[in-house]
């Protein structure tokens, strides 16, 4: 007798509610797709294939990409895998790949769970925990971070997902970015400075067409409404919206067009939840210290219908 084959992504986790599905994956813990009214709004990818270029995927303890994967905490240097080995970066964590536990299930709901233990680069205990939940309201992601170690640990979150309005390419998209401040990279994509939006090629404060801009850059000084939200809006040519938002604890947002990525090249948008910037365990900037037993929660979602009725 020939077995099933596993899916490469493992377990999948439906949820439903209403007119969307949503599908969780045990690898990584992360979102394989995203549906609303029978329309795409995650680019995702299918039960048959390995997780490509970040989709959708859980970023931690750390988002973005760490220099030579290198850094000290505590008094003491680690080093890290270079998991980015041709710009010489550890990127995106140390989850991705990993396979997380179900806690709680509901029709709408899931709650999954992953325990970091020591190792060398990162030798601190944390557990994590993911909660997705579907409402009339769309997709609350709900990210926990608890030091179960005896001493302080660094911690820094976030998400990858692609949004997509169905068009071909971005280039017609309108985008609607809250951000007063750019950080600008190196060629291996680390921070080298920052400077207002202003008036400039990065000002999406205002809506407009993304059209041939490039965006691979990490966003800060989040306007918020007076809900404490930064809301991201994407507008497409044939009125669909999806508004993707981040509450307080997320002071960062990664907007990347996916250029350099055959199976992306302007085919969505990652728009990335972060909190901390590139490079935090180096630069220190907004960097979590997790006190032992202590908890770290963030939370972000999508609106599917971009608050239309």
């Amino acid at each position: 007798m020939v077995a099933t084959p596993l899916p490469p992504s493992g377990g999948q986790i439906d949820l439903s509610h209403g007119d969307q599905r949503v599908v969780v994956v045990e690898v990584g813990g992360g979102l394989r797709s995203y549906s609303a009214g029978g329309r795409d709004v995650l680019d995702g990818y299918g039960p048959g294939e390995m997780c490509r270029s970040g989709r959708g995927q859980v970023l931690s303890p750390w988002p973005n990409r760490l220099q030579d994967g290198s850094y000290e905490f505590g008094g003491r240097r680690h080093q890290l895998p270079l998991t980015e080995p041709e710009h010489r970066n550890a990127i995106h964590g140390l989850v991705r790949w990993e396979a997380w536990t179900v806690t709680e299930r509901d029709p709408h709901r899931v709650v999954l769970r992953h325990v970091v233990h020591p190792r060398p680069g990162y030798p601190f205990s944390l557990v994590l925990q993911m909660d997705y939940q579907l409402s009339d309201a769309g997709l609350l992601v709900r990210s926990t971070a608890t030091n179960a170690g005896a001493e302080p640990c660094p911690y820094g979150s976030g998400a990858h997902p692609y949004l997509t309005l169905g068009t071909a390419t971005v280039d017609p998209v309108v985008l609607r970015v809250p951000a007063r401040t750019v950080l600008h990279t190196d060629d291996r994509g680390i921070p080298v400075g920052a400077e207002p939006v202003d008036g400039g090629d990065y000002d999406f404060r205002r809506p407009r067409p993304i059209g041939a801009t490039v965006l691979d850059h990490a966003f800060t000084d989040l306007e918020r409404d007076d809900d404490g939200l930064a809301r991201v809006e994407l507008s497409g040519p044939d009125g669909a919206r999806v508004v993707l938002w981040a509450d307080a604890g997320y002071g960062y947002l990664m907007v990347f067009s996916g250029d350099p990525l055959p199976d992306v090249n302007r085919r969505s948008l990652a728009v990335e939840p972060m909190t901390c910037p590139p490079n935090a365990f180096r630069s220190g900037q907004d960097l979590i210290c997790l006190e032992p037993g202590r908890s770290f929660t963030s939370t972000w979602g999508i609106d599917p219908t971009g608050g239309r009725p």
